[in-house]
């Protein structure tokens, strides 16, 4: 009726294995761990742009502190030629303002000019261009003059203004000189001053004044008037 009980053995080294196995969970995460690290390193060898060296990186780094530098120089300069510009647009804005009042202050003159020749004695001789005054002085062997001339038409006419001077020679003889001609603008009123060279010892009593269309032209106007 009662077997012997057989005797049951417990192997040290199976207990030994299984008191050090790896739990599966972390052999899981350490499989996951080298799979995505390969992953990165394939996807920086393969997508992404080499990794530069120590000596790369010392260049790149001294290029971009060089970049930075030129970037704040042209930064500068760039302030002074703004500052420059907006010196040069208060000039300009100032020099605008200097001609309106030139500008303003030439039409004062034209319209007193207008004035003094109006109230003039007309030309007694008349012509499209009236010789309204004038004055001759000679001194030595230069002839000054001053010839007031007026128009009744304001369009342009350009002309010559010639001087025919009488007088006597350094020998005493009458003698009678054109002298060079003059260009005029040809307005409406004009004042003409200058100074002429007479021949050498000629003394001028009178000064005919003529207004030609051009050199040895058709003849506009003419007066004759004194030497002083």
């Amino acid at each position: 009726m009662f077997r012997r009980s057989r005797q049951v053995t417990f192997s040290s080294y199976g207990s030994r294995r299984s008191r050090w196995a790896l739990p599966r969970w972390l052999v899981l995460l350490l499989g996951g761990a080298v799979i995505g690290a390969g992953g990165v390193i394939a996807v920086q060898e393969r997508y992404l742009p080499p990794r530069l060296s120590a000596s790369a990186s010392a260049q790149l780094r001294s290029a971009y502190g060089q970049a930075d530098l030129d970037r704040q120089r042209l930064q500068a300069e760039l302030g002074e030629t703004n500052q420059r510009l907006d010196k040069t647009r208060s000039e300009k804005a100032g020099l605008a303002d200097a001609l309106v009042a030139s500008r303003a202050s030439a039409e004062r003159l034209r319209d007193d000019l207008s004035a003094v020749v109006a109230g003039l004695p007309p030309d007694p001789r008349g012509g499209s261009v009236e010789v309204r005054a004038g004055q001759f002085t000679a001194k030595g062997a230069v002839l000054n003059y001053s010839v007031v001339l007026a128009r009744e038409s304001r369009k342009p006419l350009p002309g010559i203004l010639q001087f025919v001077v009488a007088g006597e020679s350094g020998r005493g003889a009458q003698s009678t000189v054109a002298l060079a001609p003059i260009s005029l603008s040809g307005g409406s009123q004009e004042v003409v001053r200058g100074s002429l060279p007479l021949p050498e010892g000629f003394r001028p009593r009178q000064a005919t004044v003529q207004v030609l269309d051009r050199v040895a032209g058709k003849a506009l106007g003419m007066r004759v008037l004194l030497v002083k």
